[in-house]
Parts: C-alpha cells; structure tokens; sequence
C-alpha cells in the first residue's frame, strides 16, 4: 500500500501544514494542492463540495503529492466509508463529544475486527494499491474534532478509543460552546486554555494534535504549544484575500512591502 506520507512526517517528530478546499473546482483545486503543503483537505461540512465532487478533487489533490484527506460533514459511516473508499487517506469528523461518537468514527473507517468498514474501495486501491485492505486500517488517519465544552469534559474518554489517530481542534465552534465570540484566533484565556489542554492531553496520548487556524502568525503559536498539525484559512479565503491585498497594493491603500496574500 501506498505510504501515508502525511503519517510518517508526523510520526518523525515534525510538525505538517494542512491546506483546506473548500471550493468544488477541480482546476483551482489542482494548483492549490501544488503550492507545498504536506496535505489537503476536502471540507465537505462547511462549503459547497458534494459528495460527487469528492473523486475529481482527491484526483487533483494527488496529482502533487500531497496526502489527500477529508473532513466529512458528520460523523456518518456512509458519508465516512464513502470518502474513503475515494482515495482519501484521512478523515476529520466534527463535533465528536463522546466516547460512543469517537468509538462510531473508528468502526466507521476500520475493517474487521477492529471495525466494521465495508469492502468496497474502488478508487482507494487504485490510489493505494492492490494491498491497500491489508494495510488501510494502519495508515489511514481518523481524526476527532473537539469543539464543544462537553467533547472537553469527554476529552480523557475520547482518546482512550483504540484506532483514533487524534484530535483537532474547531476554535470558532469551541469559542461559541464556551460563550465567547468564534474566531481561528483567540485570545480569550478561557478558549486558549482549552486548546493547549486539548493539545497536551492528545499528544500524552501519542497521537496527532491538529487544529485550524487563521494563518501563519497564529499557526506558527499553535506549534509552540504542542499541536503538530495545523491547517492554514480555506482556499476561499487565501483567494480573497491575495485579491483584495493586491487591488488594496495598487491603489495606494496599503504600502507593496505590506501586502501579505494571507
């Protein structure tokens, strides 16, 4: 089977930058995907990519390289099973508040005995290789978002599941779960309390602390408290504002050594 590269960069001690598509085109798709991230991910929950747009996206994330993963719109084993059948070789699964929920995940993107994933992956040993069901279950990632106060007051239980490959963390969903106003970026000592107990308790555990953020600034923060996996704003938002900053640049609103494209 193909190797999860993704994986093996985390494993080696070294942090990773996720990307995060959003929008269902194949060709921005594809030159997003070559800019140099370590991985990709379809967001099928927040946006406007379908489940048919999942196989030509994960063909245009592969074409560089990079690891091709998901994050699928709820913790439902069609929609889990589906993607990765596709070729995705990781799953983030939003609002996981339970042990039962993470335990779903698991059996969800497992095959026997550990869980209960049908055979079925007609693009996935395409992409991975003849070998693929032999190995999936340990190079695939099943990721758990912790976004909520109860999946924090869960957050032991949760990563005591067998064959959850860790967590990552929604600050906007968290912010609001907490009372606060939803951000990628902050600064309520509260949230940020949560986040760094989030990331410490994952990687007690061994396994992958990931979490979204608004940029390189706050993702660079991110690694400094323990999180090895942090994903940069979406493809819309990097898209805006690269055209923003550079109308802003011509028009003498903001100095050209400014102008940032994030």
């Amino acid at each position: 089977m193909r190797m999860n590269a993704l994986k093996a960069l985390l494993a080696s001690g070294k942090t990773a930058v996720n990307g995060w598509v959003a929008i269902p085109s194949v060709y921005s798709t594809e030159i997003y995907a070559s800019q140099g991230w370590d991985s990709v991910t379809i967001d099928m929950q927040h946006g406007s990519v379908d489940v048919n747009d999942v196989v030509p996206l994960l063909q245009a994330i592969t074409i560089s390289g990079v690891t091709p993963m998901a994050r699928v719109p709820w913790n439902d084993p069609g929609h889990i099973m589906r993607v990765l059948d596709a070729g995705a070789y990781g799953i983030i699964c939003p609002m996981i508040n339970t042990r039962a929920e993470a335990e779903a995940l698991v059996s969800a993107g497992r095959y026997p005995p550990m869980g209960v994933r049908s055979f079925g992956p007609f693009r996935a040993a395409q992409y991975g290789g003849a070998d693929y069901w032999q190995h999936a279950n340990e190079e695939v990632l099943l990721i758990a978002m912790i976004e909520t106060q109860e999946g924090l007051d869960n957050l032991d239980q949760i990563l005591s599941v067998p064959g959850l490959s860790g967590t990552y963390v929604g600050p906007s969903d968290l912010s609001l779960s907490l009372g606060k106003t939803p951000t990628l970026a902050p600064t309520d000592n509260q949230v940020l309390e949560a986040i760094r107990t989030i990331a410490r308790k994952t990687r007690a555990k061994g396994l992958i602390a990931g979490v979204h953020t608004d940029g390189a600034s706050t993702a660079l923060e991110r690694y400094k408290e323990g999180f090895q996996f942090c994903t940069l704003i979406n493809d819309v938002r990097l898209l805006a504002a690269a055209a923003a900053n550079a109308i802003r640049e011509l028009r003498g609103q903001v100095p050209a050594k400014a102008a940032k494209t994030y």
